[in-house]
């Protein structure tokens, strides 16, 4: 593989995401294997989250290679920039985000609003991203829709985070003096009554940038290691095993932690906290580096076209796997249950069993029927959009040169 060939695509890494979405559907409802497996193996599967992690590492990355060598911290090359994430992130999260307070308007589904005295301003909370930095609301409206808060930071800082390493070529102090900030607004806001605005230590470090700052750091030393070196090996370590089991050696480890009062995983223990943020980055930059640089069956299968697919689609998947989307999926399956259950009486039919009381299978339904309504939304909404905003004049005029290049770039 040449360093020409990893600049212009690279599909194992579209694989990826796809990955990452899945692993935190999982995490969400480990719940339904508790009845059928040991209960370790639901307490394993909870901390499933760290695809959270995978995407936080895996943006670090991109955004690093894609323009850590053409920036140019100017008013034209940072309006360009923007222009780029509004395209990729904003359309579908905004449609979606709409949606889910007008299905409250109609349902005053609790959980939309979680008790907020208004669902106007907190709609605005939510298309503006704010929500994400309140205790209280980080998961009202498109509940996971928390971490493209933290993304959104991560966008408009990694500009400013370029232009200090270059100057005083010490990356790695940043994330300390960031998560230092982080700890100190704690220390400042923990006693106000707003909404929990920076409200306590574990909300902060788990939903916040400031305490998840290490780990699009240490994509970005992963890409300026790339950067510099390209992908020549002298050696035949297989990175891509060995970061992987590692990574479930850290998901092991988070396993066993006790859960704190109130939260819902061992990551909510300061050592899961210490274990996700610090110890598991390193090793998804290690699985990262061996895809990049190997032939590996992980490689293979995260390289192909179906998956690649997934991949491009896991945006919209991660939005709508949790919600009120999969809350109305889930009503028509347990009408259907019915349906089938009415169906033997009205025929005599002795059978016991529906195919739709198992949850396990449901949940493959759910998880099917998800995926393929991800894929119509990605043909047909996310990726005509995308296409549209960076082909306009939204926030600076286009130009065909600048264009034709952007076009290319699916990755992020």
């Amino acid at each position: 593989m040449s360093q020409k060939t990893l600049q212009n695509y690279i599909p194992a890494l579209t694989g990826v995401r796809a990955l990452a979405a899945y692993l935190v559907f999982i995490s969400h409802f480990e719940y339904i294997f508790d009845g059928n497996f040991p209960h370790a193996v639901q307490r394993f599967l909870q901390e499933f989250h760290m695809g959270v992690t995978i995407f936080f590492v895996l943006s670090g990355f991109l955004i690093t290679y894609r323009y850590y060598n053409n920036f140019h911290l100017t008013k034209d090359w940072f309006k360009q920039y923007l222009k780029n994430r509004v395209a990729r992130i904003y359309p579908m999260y905004f449609l979606l985000t709409v949606l889910a307070f007008v299905y409250y308007y109609f349902t005053h589904d609790p959980k939309i609003t979680k008790g907020f005295f208004s669902p106007v301003l907190l709609l605005l909370m939510h298309v503006t991203f704010i929500r994400g930095f309140f205790a209280d609301l980080w998961d009202t409206g498109i509940a996971q829709g928390w971490s493209l808060t933290v993304e959104e930071c991560f966008y408009f800082s990694a500009p400013f985070i370029f232009l200090l390493s270059k100057r005083f070529r010490k990356l790695f102090i940043q994330p300390f003096v960031i998560t230092g900030v982080a700890l100190l607004l704690v220390l400042i806001f923990r006693n106000f009554d707003w909404y929990g605005f920076f409200g306590n230590f574990t909300f902060t470090m788990i939903y916040t940038f400031l305490g998840r700052c290490f780990e699009f750091f240490v994509g970005i030393q992963l890409a300026l290691i790339l950067l510099n070196k390209g992908v020549a090996r002298t050696n035949n370590i297989k990175y891509t095993y060995i970061g992987f089991l590692l990574m479930m050696f850290c998901v092991g480890i988070m396993s066993q932690l006790s859960i704190p009062k109130g939260w819902m995983a061992g990551l909510h223990n300061p050592f899961g906290i210490i274990t996700n943020n610090y110890l598991l980055p390193p090793c998804i930059a290690m699985f990262f580096y061996g895809l990049l640089t190997e032939s590996t069956v992980f490689k293979t299968i995260l390289s192909f076209k179906f998956v690649e697919l997934l991949g491009k689609s896991s945006y919209i998947f991660y939005l709508i796997h949790l919600g009120y989307i999969r809350d109305f999926l889930n009503g028509w399956i347990n009408k259907a249950n019915d349906w089938v259950f009415e169906y033997y009486d009205k025929h005599n039919i002795s059978w016991e069993h529906s195919p739709f009381e198992n949850d396990i299978v449901n949940l493959v339904i759910q998880f099917v029927v998800l995926n393929a309504l991800s894929i119509l939304l990605f043909k047909t909404i996310e990726e005509p959009m995308n296409h549209y905003i960076r082909q306009s004049d939204f926030l600076i005029k286009s130009k065909s040169k600048v264009a034709g290049k952007e076009s290319v770039i699916i990755n992020k």
